[in-house]
């Protein structure tokens, strides 16, 4: 299983898999897809100040169908635990994102600099 950041998830959406590193693409196309409910939360942040057209529900929706992303459902207690130790982030989307896959000891794809320097199992 991988987890996936926001702009990843954004991207895929629009058809922009050329985005992706060979090896974040690469994962996409063979692994399968979770992401953090934060993620979901922050397509939806990002609908409701316009930068993006549609909804996270949407966009989480129509790649449920398209790539069989799916949405976390590990208990948000373990989650929050998890994010008590990533004190090198001060993004609350981006802490929880990492959190999440961490909890399960998995690889996160993302361009995210500081999360590529700090969480050992991201991918680009």
């Amino acid at each position: 299983m991988t987890y996936l950041d926001t702009h990843v998830v954004i991207w895929l959406y629009d058809g922009k898999i050329n985005h992706l590193s060979q090896a974040a693409a690469e994962r996409v196309q063979s692994d399968s897809l979770l992401i953090s409910p934060a993620v979901m939360l922050e397509l939806e942040f990002l609908h409701e100040i316009r930068r993006l057209t549609r909804t996270g529900q949407t966009m989480v929706g129509s790649l449920s169908t398209e790539i069989g992303l799916s949405v976390c459902d590990l208990p948000f207690a373990k989650v929050v635990e998890n994010a008590l130790h990533q004190r090198w982030v001060r993004d609350p989307f981006d802490r929880l994102i990492v959190a999440h896959a961490s909890a399960n000891d998995a690889p996160l794809i993302t361009k995210d600099e500081k999360i590529r320097r700090h969480y050992k199992r991201a991918v680009w």
